[in-house]
C-alpha cells in the first residue's frame, strides 16, 4: 500500500512557506524555489551573524581613532597607553564614551598619554 505523507508533508510546507513570507515571485510561491531560497537565506543569515560582530568591531575603532586624533594621539598609542596604565575598557565602552561623554574620554586620554 502507498503510504502519502499528508498532514506532515502540508505541516512542513507550510512551515517552510512561512519562512518565505515577503520573497519575491516564485521564490515564495513554488516549492522547489522556497526550499533553495530559505536554504540559502540561512546561510546568509549564519554567515552575516558572524560579520556583524567584525563590523561593529570596525566602527569602534573608528570612532576611537577619530576621537583621539582630535586630542593629538593616535589609536594604537592610546590602545598601548590604556594598557600600561592598567585601564581595562572594552573598545565598544570606549567608543560609546567619546561620542556621548567627551569630558570623561578627555581625562582616559589623559592617563593614556601619562603611562606613555
Amino acid at each position: 500500500m502507498k503510504v502519502s505523507k499528508g498532514a506532515a508533508r502540508r505541516r512542513a510546507k507550510k512551515r517552510l512557506f512561512k519562512r518565505a513570507k515577503g520573497f519575491r515571485g516564485g521564490r515564495g510561491k513554488l516549492l522547489r524555489t522556497v526550499k533553495e531560497t530559505v536554504l540559502r537565506a540561512d546561510v546568509f543569515a549564519t554567515r552575516d551573524r558572524r560579520a556583524r560582530k567584525r563590523e561593529f568591531r570596525k566602527l569602534w575603532i573608528i570612532r576611537i581613532n577619530a576621537a583621539c586624533r582630535m586630542r593629538g594621539l593616535r589609536y594604537s598609542q592610546f590602545i598601548s597607553g590604556l594598557k600600561k596604565a592598567n585601564i581595562i575598557l572594552d573598545r565598544k565602552m570606549l567608543a560609546d564614551v567619546a561620542v556621548s561623554d567627551p569630558a570623561a574620554f578627555d581625562k582616559i586620554v589623559e592617563a593614556a598619554k601619562a603611562a606613555l
